[in-house]
Parts: structure tokens; sequence; C-alpha cells
């Protein structure tokens, strides 16, 4: 059973969904952490399914800015301030009578896989760690865009920093695009694998601040793998566009408990058969091991 509820983070709040399996209270629980403005209604349904199916609590959310969520401005992607959300989904369920606060995992895909490295290098007392289709470098999808592409970025970066500075209407760049077009990721694949992980009438607010970028230019989670003490999957898809699979290798070697498992996959094949099955069968059996 999904209930959509709320929790408190910074000056707003995340909208958040919490299934609960059947059994026996309380239950090990697994925060889901969300790509690059995904919401959601962007396929995490069906981890919801799987995991709670597998005698797991879930509890997903909207990053704030994005989807369901507060925040201001609209489609606003800060670091900090999605750490902080992961950290506020971290005390909701340690406050939550019916999970238990001793077997938390967190689980990221995507960029989302960067703020669960980071989080949980900071947060000791998890149970354990997954990320998959990991992006662990802010710039790498910008990079594998081209040169080109981030001078075309250039002026709106500077434009939207400028506006923000003197507190004006913000200004916004899609998120992915077809080659050649002015968009934060526009590798030859990425639009339509993006639109393959929304369902049917979802309208995707296909737009960021452009000044989002700065923060993204510097962030590099993998340097934060020495520090994860939780046992880490990682994930590695070995077709990845968005980003080099060698640095998630590197990401799994370097956590002192971290397993990496191989996919012949892209970025966006992980999302549908056969290949979730076999990720979702892979990630409960590592689960089994470190929460039950």
């Amino acid at each position: 059973m999904t209930t959509k509820t709320k929790f408190n983070s910074g000056d707003s709040f995340c909208t958040s969904w919490l299934t609960l399996p059947a059994g026996k209270k309380p239950f090990p629980v697994i925060i889901l952490v969300h790509g690059g403005g995904a919401t959601h209604d962007m396929k995490l349904e069906q981890y919801e399914r799987e995991f709670s199916t597998a005698g797991y609590a879930v509890l997903s959310f909207d990053f704030r800015h994005l989807g369901e969520s507060g925040g201001s401005p609209r489609q606003y992607l800060s670091i900090s301030r999605y750490l902080e959300d992961i950290d506020s989904a971290i005390r909701f369920v340690k406050e939550h009578p019916e999970l238990d606060s001793s077997k938390i995992a967190l689980w990221g895909t995507s960029l989302g896989s960067s703020h669960v490295v980071a989080s949980s290098a900071k947060h000791p007392e998890l149970a354990a760690a997954i990320i998959q289709c990991p992006v662990l470098q802010g710039r790498a999808p910008a990079l594998k865009s081209g040169i080109t592409n981030l001078v075309r970025l250039t002026f709106p970066i500077l434009s939207d920093t400028f506006r923000s500075f003197f507190q004006l209407e913000r200004r916004y760049v899609p998120i992915v695009g077809l080659p050649g077009d002015r968009a934060f990721v526009t590798v030859p694949g990425a639009l339509e694998g993006w639109r393959s992980v929304m369902p049917d009438g979802y309208k995707f607010d296909n737009r960021i601040t452009a000044g989002s970028a700065i923060g993204m230019l510097f962030y590099d989670a993998y340097k934060y793998a020495k520090k994860v003490k939780c046992p880490l999957l990682v994930c590695v898809s070995d077709k990845e566009t968005l980003m080099d699979p060698k640095i998630a290798v590197r990401c799994a070697n370097e956590a002192p408990l971290g397993k990496a498992i191989h996919y012949p996959a892209d970025h966006f094949d992980v999302y549908h058969s056969p290949l979730f099955e076999k990720l979702v069968r892979d990630q409960i059996e590592f689960l089994d091991q470190h929460m039950k």
C-alpha cells in the first residue's frame, strides 16, 4: 500500500510516497533518490512495487523545486539543497513508528547516485546503499555533449547567475535535447531515453535554471567513496552514455565495502525489461544480505 505524504525540508517541504509491505513491523526501509530533474512519476513506481514485495518499506520523494514538492524558483537544481532533502528523508524515516531506524538503505539512480554516495559518506548509521547507471560527476553529461554545447550554454548561465543575484526572473534552459540543441544534455539518444521513462500523458518540465550548471561543474561525488562505511553496491552500465563507466568501477573499488556488478546496458536500459528485472533481483539479494 502506498500513501502520499510529505516531510519538511529546509525552507519548504518534499512531497513523498511511503509504500509499506505486508508482514511484521517495524520494516526495513529503502529511500529512493531519483536522477537530475526527474520526479516520482518517472519509473519509481516499479521499484516501490518490487522492493515492497520483497518485504521492504520504500520512501520516495520529489526534491524541492521539482514535481509536487515546494520551493521557489521552480526547476532549480541545488546540490546542497538536494543533500539536505535526503537528510530530511532519513530523519522522517527515523521518526516513523512503522519503520526500523536501524535498517535504512539509500538507493540512487543516474545523478541521484551522486547524492547517495555523498550522503552515505556522512551517515555511517546506514545499513546499505545501492546506485545504478551512476552519474558521479556533475559535469560529465555536459562534457559528453561536447565543448560546443558548453559554449552555447555560457551566456545563459552567466545571465541567470546575474538575475539570481539581483532577485530577477530566472532564465531557463532545457535539461535534455537533441544533438545540436542548446540544452544541458545533448548526447545522442538522451532525449529518447528521457521520454522512455515518462508515463503516457506525463508533462515533463524539461528545463532547469541555467545557473544551476555552476554547482554541477564542481560536483565530484565519487571522491566520497572512501568515506562510505556501509556496504555499497554499484550497478555499472558498461555501455554508459552519460559518463565514463570506469569512474563507477573506481567508486566501487574505493569504497571499503564496495561491490560492482556489470551489465550490458546504456544509461536507460536499466529501467526496462529484461535488464530491469535482472538488476532488481541483484539489488534485492544485496539488500537481503545486509538488511535482514
